[in-house]
C-alpha cells in the first residue's frame, strides 16, 4: 500500500528542489549578464534600453532598503563629484582599485557636464547591483529632474537612444538614492551640507527622500549647501541652501557625537580642501573639470581605523579618451 503523506512529502520536496535549482540558475543567468554589461560599459559602450530597465527595476530594489543616512563601514574610499567624466572615472579606479576588492563611497554628481553621463551612471549603478555591499551610491544636487534638463544628461541620453526613456528610468533611480551617509559612525558623508531644519541624524532619517529634490527645505539643503568662513547661517549664491559656518559645524557635530563632515559639491583645484579646523572636508573627483579647467582630482581613502589617506589624480591621458571637440561652459555653482 502506497502511503500518501510520504508521496505528498517527496512532492514538496522534489518541487522545492527544482525551485532552488531554477532560481540558482536564473542568479547565475543574472549575474553572468551584470558582468557582461559591466564590461560593456567599461569599454564606454551603452546598455540597451531593455537593459537598462532591467538595471534600474534591480537597483531600486536594493536602494530602497538602504537609509536617508546609510551605515558605511571602513575601510572605504570616498569620492567627490564625477559629472559624467567617464575616462577620469576609470583613471579613479585605476588609481584606487576595482569594485569589489576597494570599498567606495560616492558623494553625488554622477552626471551632467561631462560627454558620457549614461556611460558613468549606469556603470557605477551596474557595480552596486552586482556587488551592493561594496559600493556606496548617495544623492547630489544633479541627481534631479530638472537639473538634468538643463545641464546635459536628458539631452545626452535623447542623441544616445532616440528617446527620453532611458532618462526616466534613471531620474527615478535618483529618487531612491540615499541623502547621506555615515562612516563608523564617526564621520558624516553629504553632498552639500547642512540645514538650518536639521540638528540630529535622526531629523534626517524622518526625511521622505523619494521624491524629486524641492527647491527649498532640509532635502534640498543637504544636497545644495556650502561651508563659509563666517559664523551661522548665511544666503547661497547658488539660489538654493544655506552657507554654513563653523559654529553651526561645531554644534552639529557635538549633537551627534561625530569627528567630521565630508562633502563634495565644490571644485576644489588641489583635489580636497580642508575648513574649520579639520572639521569639514570637501572632496573633488572630476580632474580637468569641465575639460578646462585644469584642477586635479582626490579620493580620500579610510583605513579600517580611520586614518586618512589622499589620493592625488590628473585627468586621463588625451589619447585614452573619447572626447567631442566642443566643450561644455564650466559653472563653479553648479
Amino acid at each position: 500500500m502506497i502511503n500518501k503523506s510520504n508521496c505528498n512529502l517527496n512532492d514538496k520536496l522534489n518541487f522545492f528542489s527544482r525551485t532552488c535549482q531554477q532560481l540558482l540558475v536564473e542568479k547565475m543567468s543574472d549575474t553572468s549578464d551584470l558582468d557582461r554589461q559591466i564590461e560593456q560599459l567599461k569599454k564606454c559602450e551603452i546598455i540597451s534600453e531593455a537593459e537598462v530597465k532591467a538595471l534600474c527595476a534591480k537597483a531600486r530594489e536594493i536602494l530602497i532598503e538602504e537609509s536617508n543616512v546609510q551605515r558605511v563601514d571602513s575601510p572605504v574610499t570616498v569620492c567627490g563629484d564625477i559629472h559624467g567624466q567617464f575616462y577620469d572615472l576609470k583613471e579613479l579606479f585605476k588609481v584606487g582599485g576595482d569594485v569589489p576588492e576597494t570599498n567606495y563611497l560616492f558623494m553625488g554628481d554622477f552626471v551632467d557636464r561631462g560627454f558620457f553621463s549614461v556611460e558613468t551612471f549606469l556603470l557605477l549603478l551596474a557595480l552596486k547591483v552586482r556587488y551592493p555591499d561594496r559600493i556606496t551610491l548617495i544623492r547630489g544636487n544633479h541627481e534631479s529632474r530638472q537639473i538634468t534638463q538643463v545641464y546635459g544628461f536628458y539631452d545626452e541620453c535623447l542623441r544616445k537612444y532616440g528617446s527620453n526613456t532611458v532618462w526616466r528610468h534613471c531620474t527615478e533611480i535618483f529618487d531612491y538614492l540615499s541623502l547621506s551617509a555615515i562612516i563608523d559612525g564617526r564621520i558624516f558623508c553629504v553632498h552639500g551640507g547642512l540645514s538650518p531644519s536639521i540638528q540630529t541624524l535622526d531629523q534626517i532619517r524622518t526625511i521622505d527622500r523619494k521624491q524629486e529634490v524641492p527647491h527649498d527645505g532640509p532635502m534640498c539643503d543637504l544636497l545644495w549647501s556650502d561651508p563659509e568662513e563666517t559664523q551661522g547661517w548665511g544666503v547661497s549664491p547658488r539660489g538654493a541652501g544655506y552657507l554654513f559656518g563653523s559654529d553651526v559645524v561645531s554644534q552639529f557635530n557635538t549633537a551627534n557625537d561625530i569627528d567630521m563632515i565630508c562633502r563634495a559639491h565644490q571644485l576644489v583645484m588641489e583635489g580636497y580642501k580642508w575648513h574649520f579646523n579639520e572639521t569639514v572636508l570637501t572632496v573633488w573627483s572630476a580632474p580637468n573639470y569641465c575639460y578646462r579647467c585644469g584642477n586635479v582630482a582626490a579620493i580620500l581613502e579610510l583605513s579600517e581605523h580611520l586614518q586618512r589617506d589622499f589620493t592625488i589624480f590628473e585627468a586621463a591621458p588625451q589619447e585614452s579618451r573619447g572626447t567631442p571637440s566642443k566643450k561644455p561652459q564650466a559653472d563653479y555653482f553648479l
